[in-house]
């Protein structure tokens, strides 16, 4: 290894990794409350081999997340300070050996990076990927969607709101017997994920996952809403439904997030809702693997639910 290359053993592969020292996440303030009650303190540095070291350690339990899935990679090339890539594109440079998805877009298609192995997510880091945006559905069938996504996106920080809308999605969906999975965002509010079977298309899948917000924010109206602007939501939860389309992405468990301190989006259980320490920044890259050993999605089916059952109940609650 010089000043400049390290060099990283992933599974069969060895990764060179270019300027590690490079900061990534300067040390200084961190944000505001999260939320969570606990002020922001001060930011930890971290460059990009602690990125690298993160990924590769936390491979195993993320790689789930992402395999058979085109990626949208968001990359920071000179840190947080600098600017910021959204990549969907594979570059010609990329080693043949990461995965490419070819996926049809309007007017032709687009080859998007899929990651399967540690590898792959060491190479990423390099390239300076903090954020890993993943499709919600798989390359063999990209117009059917396996995962719908409720996204709990606060007017502030004031996460107590969003605790409050998840237990109330929670308890929809349970009626609905459809399990779900809560993850923090790394960034202010929560993901509600339920796996689906891949049996209907997004157009299905997205109408269904807005009449249930839809009879949701009917029933508290002064804290939650589907405005799609800004303007008219006020001060309410917006219940966020439309990565729930093709071509869509949603931010992959364990990954982490352009913010300072590294905060991870972070699966949890359902129980961990209560905790008083719980906030949409609650992990950073210094623990989350701490977390993602816990398995707190092992309560979900491995297979996904299909929809229609859901459906009728649904509509039988709208009336």
């Amino acid at each position: 290894m010089s000043g400049d290359t390290r060099t990283v053993r992933a599974g069969r592969r060895t990764v060179e990794v270019h300027r590690p020292d490079k900061v990534l996440f300067p040390a200084g303030e961190g944000e505001e409350d999260d939320g969570s009650g606990r002020d922001g303190g001060h930011a930890e540095e971290y460059t990009k081999g602690d990125l690298v070291d993160y990924y590769r350690s936390v491979a195993r339990y993320l790689l789930p997340h992402l395999r058979g899935r085109p990626l949208m990679l968001e990359r920071h090339p000179d840190g947080l300070d600098g600017p910021v890539f959204m990549q969907k594109n594979t570059p010609e440079h990329y080693p043949d050996w990461i995965t490419r998805a070819e996926v049809a877009k309007e007017g032709g298609t687009v080859t998007h990076a899929v990651c399967d192995d540690t590898a792959g997510l060491v190479y990423l880091a390099d390239q300076a990927c903090l954020t890993l945006h993943r499709w919600l559905s798989r390359t063999g069938h990209t117009d059917r969607p396996d995962r719908l996504v409720f996204d709990l996106d606060p007017f502030d920080d004031d996460f107590g709101r969003v605790r409050e809308a998840a237990r109330l999605l929670g308890e929809l969906l349970d009626g609905l017997k459809l399990p779900s999975g809560l993850m923090t965002t790394g960034s202010r509010g929560l993901h509600v994920v339920v796996p689906l079977d891949a049996g209907h298309g997004f157009d299905e899948v997205r109408e269904f996952a807005r009449d249930a917000a839809e009879l949701l924010a009917a029933g508290h109206p002064d804290r939650l809403t589907t405005a799609a602007r800004k303007k008219d939501r006020g001060d309410r939860l917006y219940l966020d439904v439309q990565r729930n389309a093709y071509a869509q992405t949603a931010v992959a468990p364990y990954t982490v997030r352009a913010r300072p301190g590294a905060p991870v989006a972070v699966p949890i259980s359902w129980d961990q809702l209560d905790d008083p320490d719980l906030g949409a920044r609650r992990w950073t890259i210094a623990d989350a693997l701490d977390q993602a050993r816990t398995r707190p999605w092992a309560g979900l089916p491995a297979r996904g639910r299909a929809l229609g059952p859901a459906r009728r109940r649904l509509d039988a609650l709208r009336g």
